[in-house]
This record gives C-alpha cells, structure tokens and sequence, in this order.
C-alpha cells in the first residue's frame, strides 16, 4: 500500500476526466477504455503506442499539467528503469481478456496504482477475479490472459508504471509504503454450467458482423460473474459463431482469439 498523498488529487482527476486521448487499443475496448499518457520517450502525450525504449523519460504536456501525480511517482518509485508512465480509464467498459507484450521479444514489468476506484471496478487474471483498491500497488502479470471491468459510474483511474526488462524490484523500488489494512479481495463466482452457456449463447441471438461486438462484450461480462477462465470468453464466442454457421464468423472468432492471445505486430488493429 501507498498513501496517496498527492494534493489536489481530486482536481487532477477531474483535469483526466475532461482529457481526450487517442483511441490506440480500441480493438480490446468495449465501452470506455483510454491511455493517458504522462511521461514517455518522446515526450509527446498523443504518442500512446506503448513499445520499449532506451532513452530517457520525457514528461508529456499532460504530465506536467499533473504535478501532483507525477510527484508521487518519484516518491514512491525508482525511476531508473521506468520507461511510461500512463493512466488508465475506464468507465463503464471491459477489456477482452488478453496478454500483453506479444509485439516485443522481452516483456518489461507493469505495476499499477488505482487513484480512483469503486465496487464495480475488477480486474481478472486466468480464473481468478479481484479488486483493486486505492492505493494498492500491484504488479500486472501481463504474459498472462487478463482483463478488467468497471460497471456505469466514474472511471476507474489507475496509474500504470511500465518498467524496462527486469529492472524493477518491488523490495528494492517501491519507497514509503504503509500497512495493508485489508487482505487482498479476491470475488466469489458462482459456477457456471454447460446448459446455462448454451442458454446464455441463445439469448445473445444470432451472431452477425453487426452484433458481434455487443455479443463479445456480454460473454466478457460473464466471466467476471460466473466462475470460468479469461480464456473461456473466446471459447463460448466461437461457440456462438458456429451455431450461426458462417463460415467468415467462424475465422472472425478464431482470429480474434488469436490477435488476443497468441500472435500480433506492433500497432496491428483488428477489424471487426
């Protein structure tokens, strides 16, 4: 735990929410997802493609306009290796499961800090769903399928940190912690039966290139409701897709999968 002591918190808040950004990973977005970026390598905020660099961190215009948060950061962090520094929101949206860092050979180390949260804020990793709590320091295993949601209300805002390679020691790099009050909250799931899917697949209606998206998005729901895996979302998608019996949304689903978890290049968008 950190104590999130930045003055005027809120109203660096309320200077991201009235922020636009550039919609990079809209592909993994159903609802509102944005990257705000902080500080960088070439200290531009619309350059939002998260790769690895070896120069030096440049505060973006928007980053220095966040002084409070940006002063966190060193506070409480070493720099050295710390290559981003982003805020995420999301409101009212969820990511498709996903793993990141399939562009680039080495993977770096995200952690993150919620700055604004709420009940119907959750993040999921393989089977397991939880919640993130201001001021929780967590450190993302991003090579593993994950995703996030947040129900109608406030974006959740969560400070993200990429640190190069394996530059970054929690023991070592995270300054002026305080006690944990409270254990980690992992959410109890109902399971989920093999009839309930195929009913809830039948009340989705027929899959289409029109209701793909929205049909994705409520399995995606589902696997933070019901017990089940990340990876299962895209399971039951193509479930859905081979009931209607088209061929093209059949290789939809798969490729989907795939883009999501398997294989993709460096700024390559996925066409729905």
């Amino acid at each position: 735990m950190l104590p999130l002591d930045i003055p005027d918190l809120a109203g660096e808040l309320a200077l991201i929410d009235a922020e636009t950004a550039p919609d990079e990973y809209d592909a993994f977005t159903f609802g509102r997802w944005v990257s705000y970026v902080l500080a960088n390598e070439s200290g531009a905020q619309n350059d939002s493609a998260f790769r690895p660099h070896s120069g030096e961190l440049t505060t973006t215009d928007l980053g220095d306009r966040l002084p409070g948060i940006m002063a966190f950061v060193r506070r409480h962090f070493t720099t050295t290796a710390l290559q981003w520094v982003r805020i995420f929101g999301l409101q009212d949206g969820i990511l498709a499961p996903h793993r990141d860092f399939l562009e680039f050979d080495r993977p770096g180390v995200r952690v993150q800090v919620p700055l604004r949260t709420s009940e119907g804020s959750l993040h999921s990793e393989n089977s397991t769903v939880y919640h993130l709590r201001a001021g929780e320091v967590w450190q993302i295993q991003t090579v593993d399928p994950h995703s996030a949601y947040s129900a109608p209300g406030p974006a959740r805002l969560s400070l993200c940190l990429d640190f190069a390679g394996d530059g970054f020691d929690p023991e070592r790099d995270i300054h002026h912690t305080i006690p944990a009050t409270d254990d980690v909250r992992i959410m109890r799931r109902p399971p989920i039966s093999e009839q309930e899917i195929a009913g809830l697949v039948d009340t989705l209606g027929p899959l289409t290139r029109e209701s793909a998206k929205s049909i994705f998005r409520a399995l995606a729901i589902t696997h933070f409701e019901r017990a089940s895996d990340a990876t299962d979302v895209f399971t039951w998608f193509k479930r859905a897709a081979t009931r209607c019996g088209d061929e093209k949304l059949i290789a939809l689903a798969e490729d989907f999968r795939v883009f999501c978890l398997e294989k993709r290049a460096w700024r390559e968008s996925f066409t729905w």
